[in-house]
């Protein structure tokens, strides 16, 4: 028997910043091997700073997704544009995400201009993902351009979707997080209330039912959770509007939308939670939701920061 002794316990954080639509969730959700990000087609769709928890080894990664980062105009864009740095700037580690057929954009750029001030010394490790859509030569062309505009200490080349690369960057980030005490349960896999991962999971389905509609006027909140005896779960949700019209939009032609949307966001709640749920969901114009704090409070970001 070895007398070596074990691994050091480690435990950091790591943010994931990109532009919208970079693929965070998508890799958040991949290394931490289950659902605890939306992941949609639509840009803005991740506003709060969920965190998922990943074991490697003797170490624990705790990630954080940010809001993908771009030029904010409203006050939610503010304030999750400040959620977005805020997450990079508390980091053990910060990996940006870009996509490899969109390449060095304007975006990128204006990330890059600001990450070297917020990362702070940190290691900044770039994830280049996607990689499946480009051809080799272009790979290498956008690595060494990077590289060139900023001191990454890594570059991964990796699919989040299809998992090519994704156990390198695990292999690298559990080496890198600190030594110390791990800091959540091990069998944890996300610290955001269950609460707020079910409004989530409900605010997914209506932006995919929704396309185009709604993207941003509406916020979802789970105004109660009840614990049955039965060991199913009762969760009672108000969806909030910003106006009259978008109400209808919402439950659709004789309640067959707001229906569709509730089916298939308790089927997945269910699956998450291993038991049966009974989700109840209202529908309320609230013509000011956009400028409330306490909505912003419920997404898990700061108010004053949008200000």
């Amino acid at each position: 028997m070895s007398d070596a002794p074990a691994s050091p316990t480690r435990a950091g954080f790591i943010a994931l910043i990109g532009e919208p639509n970079a693929g965070k969730s998508t890799l958040l959700n991949r290394l931490v091997g289950a659902k605890v990000s939306i992941v949609t087609h639509k840009v803005q769709t991740t506003r709060a700073r969920i965190r998922g928890v990943a074991m490697r080894g003797a170490s624990q990664l705790i990630f954080v997704d940010t809001p993908g980062l771009f030029r904010p105009r409203r006050r939610l864009d503010r304030a999750m544009v400040a959620a977005a740095w805020g997450g990079a700037a508390d980091a053990d580690i910060v990996v940006l995400l870009v996509e490899a057929h969109r390449g060095l954009t304007e975006g990128v750029q204006a990330i890059l201009d600001g990450l070297g001030e917020v990362a702070g010394g940190r290691p900044v490790a770039l994830a280049i993902n996607k990689i499946d859509r480009v051809e080799a030569p272009v790979l290498l062309g956008l690595s060494e351009k990077m590289n060139a505009a900023f001191d990454f200490v890594q570059t991964f080349m990796i699919s989040a979707e299809k998992g090519y690369g994704t156990e390198d960057l695990m292999d690298w980030l559990a080496g890198e997080v600190p030594e110390g005490p791990w800091l959540y349960p091990e069998d944890q896999i996300a610290d955001l209330p269950m609460r707020m991962l079910a409004a989530e999971t409900t605010r997914e389905k209506l932006t995919l039912r929704l396309h185009q509609e709604l993207p941003y006027q509406l916020t979802v909140e789970t105004e109660s959770w009840e614990e049955r005896s039965d060991g199913s779960a009762r969760i009672d949700q108000v969806v909030y509007v910003a106006r009259d019209g978008h109400k209808g939009i919402v439950l659709g032609h004789k309640g067959e939308t707001i229906k569709s949307v509730s089916k298939a966001a308790r089927e997945e709640l269910e699956a998450f939670l291993d038991r049966k749920v009974h989700l109840f969901l209202q529908v309320k114009v609230r013509p000011g939701w956009l400028d409330e704090a306490a909505r912003y409070s419920e997404m898990g970001l700061d108010f004053k920061d949008g200000g």
